[in-house]
């Protein structure tokens, strides 16, 4: 640790903006056991900044199936509760946008994030992204909502780079996973480092590499018990940027059990074929689901601790290296 990135932590590390995640609670969600109004209360309970949800967390309570009075509502209680909301929806294309935009206007959020699930060689499979970006550009900069794109699997750290970078739209940013990218094959920090300066979002979990052929998949696993460099990362997010914090939120994504395989592999050339994939989902247990579910949410719980941990130890280490 550098003495500018002690003076950084001890400035920002009581202040680090954690929002709960909605798919840290999947299983739950998908047997509508918690629903959204569920998430605000988790939150405020657990003095956390925000909450980040998918327009389709909660099944047949979601906020897709919202009328907007309903919207409305949860927007309000959110704000009653000091809370911010981030909308996420698992497309680029222009229906799933126009839908999370709605949701999100109605209910005061911030931002949307995506992340493009299109099938093909990959030079066209970034036009088509570029595309999307496009329309969002032309039908949403005005509306002072933020966007971010998801490096979700397939896209590598240069490739989502230049999608940001070609898009001219200010209000257009990378969210960093810090699973995502062994399925693109390529390492955490490597990636980190490669797109550090459009990353403002950010989902913090763990995984083990999965080994496959001549790539790698990856499944999520207990917070510390992967191979993802948690704590590293953790400081040098925090670090970023110099006036002032450029992480706007951290979203406590655990998601045990979640598994994506390999996308990009060492030999496959500069023009892959990037195959179709459906939206991220957990695999439900076919036994002891009762104790599954209990367990979910005790896992999720269990990361707020985990990650508050680190982010005092990193503050000790900080005041060790400025003598304080």
């Amino acid at each position: 640790m550098t003495p500018i990135e002690a003076k950084k932590i001890i400035e920002r590390v009581d202040s680090i903006p954690l929002y709960l995640h909605a798919y840290a609670f999947h299983l739950n969600m998908r047997k509508e056991r918690i629903l959204p109004n569920d998430l605000l209360e988790i939150a405020k309970k657990n003095l956390l900044t925000g909450v980040k949800i998918h327009v389709e967390d909660g099944e047949t309570r979601s906020l897709c199936r919202m009328n907007d009075e309903q919207l409305k509502a949860f927007g309000e209680k959110a704000k009653n509760y000091g809370l911010d909301l981030k909308i996420e929806t698992s497309s680029s294309a222009s229906e799933a946008i126009d839908k999370a935009v709605d949701i999100a206007l109605k209910t005061q959020a911030s931002s949307v994030r995506f992340y493009p699930r299109y099938e093909g060689h990959l030079q066209d499979v970034l036009e088509k992204v570029r595309v999307d970006i496009q329309y969002i550009k032309q039908q949403y900069e005005k509306t002072g909502l933020r966007f971010v794109i998801e490096q979700h699997e397939d896209l590598k750290s240069h490739e989502l780079n230049s999608l940001v970078e070609e898009a001219n739209f200010p209000n257009f940013s990378l969210l960093f996973d810090f699973g995502n990218m062994f399925n693109a094959n390529e390492l955490p920090l490597d990636a980190f480092n490669n797109m550090k300066n459009n990353i403002t979002q950010v989902h913090l979990k763990d995984a083990v590499k999965v080994s496959e052929g001549k790539g790698f998949g990856h499944r999520a696993i207990l917070s510390g018990e992967g191979d993802v460099p948690v704590k590293e990362l953790l400081k040098q997010l925090i670090c970023l940027g110099n006036d002032k914090p450029q992480i706007e939120s951290f979203g406590l994504e655990e998601e045990v059990d979640y598994y994506a395989p390999a996308f990009r592999f060492y030999d496959e050339g500069d023009n892959p074929w990037i195959p179709y994939r459906g939206a991220s989902e957990t695999p439900m247990p076919i036994e002891g689901l009762d104790a599954r579910l209990e367990k979910e949410i005790k896992d999720a719980m269990n990361q707020i601790s985990f990650i508050r941990n680190i982010a005092q130890e990193l503050k000790e280490e900080a005041k060790r290296e400025l003598n304080m």
